[in-house]
């Protein structure tokens, strides 16, 4: 096409067909008839070849193009202009010149196409504005909701405080009758101890005077004695350990019963006060100052009445826990990081990266302890069925050897070494001990459970999954693919237990330069975007 083009421009007859024409208008009239109908057929010629290869270059265009590009410039302009050339001529009319030009058609499509792409546009913004007066219209609603939901959740909270003081009420009660009970068995036997001697003693001084007959039927006697006095006293102590057992087990199942309780407590205060964090946090960063040590996380010591809980129990304490670090600890680790970076970003995905190298360092610390419990334990269980159980049991008495400082500093060095975190040089990952300690602690946990409990994998740029995690409020809620993580989901093998909570945003896994700078501890880079 672009061959039959350049010959089109390089002939020389179109070149001097404007010369021709001035030169025919000079002697139009000077010219006899035939002369200038000669010119005129000369020039019908000139513009028939040049119709022909305008013709040509429109086939050679339209083939290039397929099947269907093309097919409405042709209907649109062309055919129109074709068929009033052709109906003027077969009539023998000259061509109408109200007859619209090609541009003419041309702009006409414009201004429809326009036109439609504006009724389109509007027709979008009043549906934006009818679902925008929608959602005002559903706020009222939505907040007598939430404040029900509010006071519900107050009430319930009420009633589990109410029926904990109960049930340790009757706790303290079942204790008073154990010791009492237990007091009156010690008193008992020492009176049967007692009694018993006076008894031996006496047989012993009484003088053997009597003759042998008279001595054997007194023997049969005192054995039959003896033997009744033995199956009495063995018949009590069966009742006494029975009752005492029966009192332990009462003693468990309130126990249980209790810790279920301040497990769902705690969760209803969680609950509420993650309902006020998203308000509170930004006063609670600005008004917060001073030394970092005033704002440290109270770490919770494990105490080993914990461990005779039942698996449940401890379940729905560790959940407690894990929540409460989300609502409570995570913030307080952002203030203690935001008094020394501004980057909101940054603070977020350093303390995700603490909390999932905490859960792995914990694993592996749970990991090696197990090993050295079954190590110390084979002599006294060899050939035994109820080994796992044993050290099982062993672990959960024992959570408190855990050496969870060890832990905190493993979890430092990992963060040290990571890429993806980068901060001022004044920042040192030590003001997270106690968050990292408390995370340590609660995974460690968490590997005592059957099955055993453990966060999500997350990795930026994967498809957002409703399941496991909420958007954050800063968040574009269009946007399909995670921009970074802010908390992890806690698992049960395949089953979702607590969502995280993710950033999405479009547009933003762009690369940029990458930026090396030298740290005391370690090389960190900055300002790097390699997530696909």
């Amino acid at each position: 096409m672009a061959e039959n083009l350049r010959k089109l421009v390089s002939n020389e007859s179109l070149r001097t067909m404007h010369d021709n024409l001035e030169r025919w208008l000079r002697d139009y009239n000077t010219n006899s008839c035939d002369q200038n109908l000669s010119l005129c057929l000369e020039f019908i010629e000139q513009v028939a070849k040049l119709q022909g290869q305008l013709f040509g270059i429109l086939t050679t265009t339209a083939q290039e193009g397929g099947h269907y590009d093309g097919v409405q410039v042709i209907k649109s302009r062309l055919l129109p202009w074709l068929e009033a050339s052709f109906t003027a001529a077969s009539l023998g009319k000259p061509v109408d010149s109200k007859v619209p030009s090609l541009q003419d058609t041309f702009e006409k499509e414009r201004q429809k196409e326009s036109s439609m792409r504006d009724m389109q546009l509007d027709a979008e913004l009043n549906s934006t504005r009818n679902q925008l007066n929608q959602v005002q219209d559903d706020l009222p609603e939505t907040a007598k909701t939430l404040e029900a939901t509010k006071n519900r959740s107050a009430i319930s909270l009420l009633a589990a405080e109410e029926e904990i003081n109960q049930l340790r009420k009757q706790l303290k009660s079942l204790q008073a009758q154990e010791e009492s009970r237990h007091r009156n068995s010690v008193h008992r036997n020492s009176v049967r101890r007692s009694t018993e001697q006076r008894s031996s003693e006496s047989r012993s001084s009484e003088p053997r005077t009597s003759e042998p007959r008279t001595s054997e039927p007194r023997r049969s006697d005192h054995r039959n004695s003896e033997k009744r006095f033995v199956s009495v006293k063995i018949g009590s102590d069966r009742c006494d350990s029975d009752v005492i057992s029966d009192y332990e087990k009462q003693l468990q199942t309130l126990k249980d019963e209790i810790a279920v309780l301040c497990a769902e407590r705690s969760a209803l205060q969680g609950s509420r006060s993650r309902s006020r964090s998203r308000s509170r946090s930004r006063s609670r960063s600005r008004s917060r100052s001073g030394s970092p040590s005033n704002a440290m996380v109270k770490i919770r010591t494990p105490s080993p009445n914990r461990a005779k809980l039942s698996s449940a129990a401890r379940k729905a304490a560790l959940l407690s826990r894990f929540g409460d670090a989300y609502s409570q600890a995570r913030l307080d680790a952002q203030c203690l990081l935001r008094q020394c970076m501004d980057n909101a970003e940054s603070v977020q995905r350093i303390i995700y990266i603490a909390t999932v190298e905490a859960f792995h360092v914990a694993k592996m610390a749970f990991r090696h302890f197990k090993i050295r419990v079954r190590k110390s334990l084979t002599p006294s269980y060899v050939g035994s069925n109820d080994f796992e159980d044993a050290v099982s049991d062993y672990i959960i008495c024992h959570l408190d050897l855990y050496d969870s400082q060890s832990s905190v500093n493993d979890v430092i060095r990992a963060m040290n070494v990571n890429p993806k975190i980068s901060f001022p040089p004044e920042v040192d990952f030590c003001l997270l001990s106690n968050f990292i300690q408390e995370i340590c602690c609660i995974a460690f946990a968490m590997q005592t459970l059957e099955p055993p409990l453990d966060i999500a994998f997350g990795a930026d740029g994967e498809i957002f999954n409703d399941c496991k995690y909420r958007r954050s409020y800063d968040s574009d809620f269009t946007a399909p693919l995670v921009f970074y993580h802010v908390w992890p989901a806690l698992m049960e093998n395949d089953i979702v237990l607590m969502k995280g909570e993710a950033v999405t945003k479009r547009g933003a896994f762009v690369r940029w330069p990458c930026i090396v700078t030298f740290h005391p501890k370690c090389l960190i880079h900055n300002g790097i975007r390699c997530d696909l």
